[in-house]
């Protein structure tokens, strides 16, 4: 890891870019710690009606804002008071940001993501993109782990990961987040935290959908243990550490994802299996389902890795392949016998 300066994470405001429910979440996390946050949206009209509303009416209506907790449409006013800039938009939208943002980002900028997904088109991980973007001499975190965003502005026990380039950047981010309620773990393995971030919800549509077609806990369990087998193969092959998918980054938010229906994803199986079309189904949801962009994704990196994932491989076909989901079950129970 980098060196990295350390500053105290109580002295300077945070930037935080997307004001979705997981976005606005870490803002009232943050400025409940007390320090100061700026939230900032593409949309100024968004920004206007959380402001006179101090909270966000589209997804966490009941959650009042923090007094530190200010709202701000332009980017560059943020990024020159922030030196920490995380960013919580979709996958799909990354790269982007990250370039919009890169001329108008301060010198000693430290950037950091909460966004679960791969680049699209290219498969590579989100701290690949930003080190493409910003250069190799910006410390770089991305933060992971089981967490429903409305648990986490209601103050609910949560706890996740942070996987740094800097030693100092990791401890003071993990500062910020930390409270009574809420815990932050260090890791190096910035590769594992990643994939297990991303290829859970491609598992957690195949969890919604085997629930969906009333298929029950045993076959539940048994996609949630093989599909931790298949990130495993992945992230190890993407050059990631294999403990971490035991980890809250791996097996932590595989569970959460694949049996709470507060998961987007395991929403957008349940109603696949009900017969909705992938994209009316994604429509019906009304916010980005991240399973569904990195199934593409996932795919290609097996393919191109020559790594069996056969869950995903099935995912892929229903969303895009029009495979119905009971085919799809029926593929994977027929597939030949093997030890584990």
């Amino acid at each position: 890891m980098q060196d990295g300066s350390a500053v105290s994470h109580s002295q300077q405001p945070m930037a935080i870019l997307g004001a979705g429910s997981w976005g606005s979440a870490l803002a009232i996390l943050v400025a409940r710690n007390g320090r100061d946050v700026l939230l900032w949206s593409h949309d100024a009209t968004q920004i206007e009606v959380m402001q006179a509303a101090r909270r966000n009416l589209d997804f966490l209506p009941e959650i009042e804002f923090p007094p530190r907790l200010s709202l701000n449409a332009s980017l560059k006013q943020v990024l020159s008071a922030c030196r920490d800039v995380v960013v919580v938009v979709p996958s799909e939208a990354f790269r982007g940001v990250v370039e919009t943002c890169q001329p108008m980002m301060r010198g000693d900028v430290r950037l950091s993501w909460a966004t679960k997904g791969f680049d699209p088109g290219s498969g590579k991980l989100l701290h690949q993109v930003a080190a493409e973007v910003c250069g190799d001499n910006v410390p770089l975190a991305v933060i992971s782990g089981p967490s429903f965003a409305h648990e986490v502005a209601a103050g609910l026990p949560t706890a996740l990961t942070v996987a740094a380039t800097s030693r100092a950047f990791a401890s003071d981010l993990s500062l910020a987040l930390h409270s009574d309620n809420f815990r932050a773990y260090h890791s190096q393995d910035m590769v594992g935290v990643e994939v297990g971030g991303a290829v859970k919800n491609v598992l957690a549509i195949a969890a919604g959908i085997s629930d969906g077609l009333g298929f029950g806990a045993n076959a539940r369990a048994a996609l949630i243990t093989r599909g931790l087998a298949e990130i495993t193969r992945l992230g190890v092959a993407l050059g990631g550490q294999a403990e971490t998918f035991t980890g809250l980054a791996g097996l932590g938010d595989l569970v959460l994802t694949c049996t709470d229906n507060q998961s987007r994803n395991r929403r957008m199986g349940l109603a696949l299996a009900g017969g909705t079309p992938p994209a009316a189904a994604m429509q019906s949801i009304g916010q980005a389902v991240e399973g569904v962009q990195t199934a593409r994704e996932v795919r290609q990196l097996a393919h191109r890795h020559r790594i069996e994932m056969p869950i995903a491989e099935q995912v892929y076909g229903v969303l895009y392949e029009e495979r119905t989901p009971r085919d799809a079950v029926a593929a994977l129970f027929g597939r030949a016998q093997k030890s584990e």
